[in-house]
């Protein structure tokens, strides 16, 4: 210790450097693979130019958009309703850049082939910087096809899809871009919408009113949101502004911010409707099937979220214990911590080749029925089961880094809190798996393109043709009690049809472990001769 200056008592080492700057598209052969197979390699340059910015600029940013946290102000210094929420500069930034890039419109303002896979890998590389904002970009994506079915509504739609961000609180007339969010959820409803006690009234100019309230309004700074309330034909959806147009606030109170587990840069809030004007979107009554419309494109950006915070979450795990030793020698090259890796690697691998998958499908539904059948079923059970999988992936992530991923200096606090959200956004597990036995229940188109997904890995695998045998046997049954087991193990065949099919080294490993019973409870218990090392370096370059 003679080096050491006076009264300093040790020396600081055995530390990983700082994990940014990263390219997260450089580093992410899976994605890079994912996007060229699906249909996205068009896009691979302003992929490329996004990894490198959310991997630096916005990863940063993200920590000072979630340390300070959105504050609603109900009035102004006069006594005046002002009803606005108020955000750090970085929210702003990151909404922007999200924009800019095409993470809330690429699919509608390039519509050509690829598009929804280039906009999905934008989204999943997006949300590994801050997952936050992912809330209002996704809302904003997944509302403008809804509103270009209303002649009326088609600038809300174009502003919506426009690669502009304005985040002042005007009329829209004087906005290049806007964002959207949505009011669905009740006290006394939850999933359940219809039994929303929310009315809407229509006045002699055509336009409703609004008078009832929302648990759950999220986004609350948008400029427009998509509501359900009772029309006199039955539950509708609405389009309620933020402000009328001669610049007037509607008649509606944000009454709270929501104090959440997570999600801490995106406000969420409760709001009372006290008349505010709204446009019908869509039939009165068919409130419902209006929101469906959506619904294929916001559990399509829960899937991309989940497989993207662990994405996140294996880099950070990777890079921790490629610099710290311990015993001797780097975290990395001891046994179990390998496993462990290689395990969290597989997963990961599995979920984000899978969430691309769906992501063709989208992109390919409105010209193809099968692959419209196909994301019909797939949208829910990927969301089902990737969104399940990641609580306990970023907990084991965590623990790679020991008590450092357990301190805020470290992005796995935040995806921790982050983990659960998307499993109950858009509809719960247990919505999701009664929405496949309905899908499988009612269109025999649904059950013909899980049937021909499946075969097109089937020859090259006895353990996963075995697999899929017994699960076409049970594919049949629409007994709920039993809808989760059969959800899982179609997502896992799901996933394992992708690898398979694609040639993955990852995917023979993944069929032993996850179809094939040679596996744990937990991450870490792959076969004691798995190859681990062609999973790690392809998981993260060193």
């Amino acid at each position: 210790m003679d080096d050491l200056p006076p009264f300093e008592t040790h020396r600081v080492d055995n530390q990983p450097p700082p994990f940014e700057p990263r390219d997260l598209w450089v580093d992410d052969v899976v994605l890079r693979e994912s996007v060229a197979r699906e249909g996205g390699e068009a896009f691979a340059p302003r992929l490329a130019d996004y990894g490198a910015l959310a991997g630096d600029e916005l990863y940063r940013l993200g920590f000072d958009a979630n340390r300070d946290r959105p504050r609603l102000r109900t009035h102004d210094r006069t006594g005046q309703r002002i009803d606005t929420v108020e955000f750090h500069p970085a929210y702003h930034r990151l909404m922007e850049a999200a924009k800019t890039h095409g993470v809330a419109g690429l699919s509608w303002h390039e519509p050509v082939a690829g598009a929804h896979v280039a906009r999905a890998a934008l989204s999943y590389l997006h949300h590994q910087a801050e997952a936050g904002t992912s809330c209002p970009l996704t809302m904003t994506h997944a509302a403008v096809p809804v509103l270009l079915r209303e002649p009326g509504l088609r600038e809300w739609a174009a502003k919506a899809a426009t690669p502009h961000y304005d985040p002042r609180d005007v009329p829209i007339a004087n906005k290049a871009g806007i964002t959207l969010g949505m009011g669905m959820t009740e006290k006394q409803g939850g999933s359940d919408v219809r039994a929303n006690a929310t009315t809407a009234m229509l006045a002699d100019d055509g336009v409703y009113a609004l008078v009832g309230h929302k648990w759950f309004f999220s986004a609350p700074m948008s400029d427009g949101f998509l509501v359900l309330a009772q029309a006199e034909g039955g539950l509708t959806c609405f389009l309620m502004p933020r402000r009328l147009d001669d610049g007037g606030q509607n008649a509606f109170r944000l009454m709270r911010l929501k104090d959440k587990l997570g999600d801490w840069a995106n406000a969420s809030s409760e709001v009372e409707f006290t008349g505010a004007r709204a446009w019908r979107v869509g039939e009165e009554g068919r409130g419902v099937a209006t929101i469906i419309e959506m619904v294929m494109l916001t559990r399509l950006d829960c899937m991309l979220g989940s497989a993207a915070e662990m994405r996140m979450a294996l880099a950070q795990a990777l890079h921790h214990t490629r610099h710290r030793v311990a015993f001797g020698k780097p975290l990395v090259e001891q046994a179990l911590m390998r496993n462990v890796l290689a395990d969290l690697a597989l997963e990961s691998e599995a979920a984000t080749a899978f969430a691309l998958r769906v992501a063709r499908a989208v992109d390919a539904a409105p010209r193809d029925p099968y692959e419209a059948a196909f994301a019909r079923v797939a949208t829910a059970a990927g969301k089902f089961w990737i969104c399940k999988r990641v609580p306990a992936f970023v907990n084991e992530a965590q623990e790679c880094l020991g008590g450092a991923g357990y301190v805020e200096e470290s992005i796995l606090p935040r995806l921790y809190r982050q983990a659960p959200l998307n499993s109950i956004w858009e509809g719960s597990g247990n919505i999701q798996c009664l929405d496949v036995l309905r899908a499988l229940a009612r269109d025999a188109g649904v059950l013909d393109a899980i049937t021909r997904e499946l075969a097109s890995a089937s020859g090259g695998d006895h353990v996963y043709d075995a697999f899929v045998e017994r699960l076409r046997a049970d594919l049949s049954s629409t007994q709920e009690a039993g809808a989760r087991k059969l959800v899982e193990r179609l997502a896992l065949a799901l996933q394992a049809a992708v690898l398979l099919r694609t040639g993955s080294p990852a995917a023979r490993l993944f069929v032993r472990s996850r179809l094939g019973d040679e596996h744990g409870l937990v991450f870490g218990t792959l076969p004691a001769d798995a190859d681990v090392a062609v999973l790690l370096a392809r998981a993260l370059p060193a």
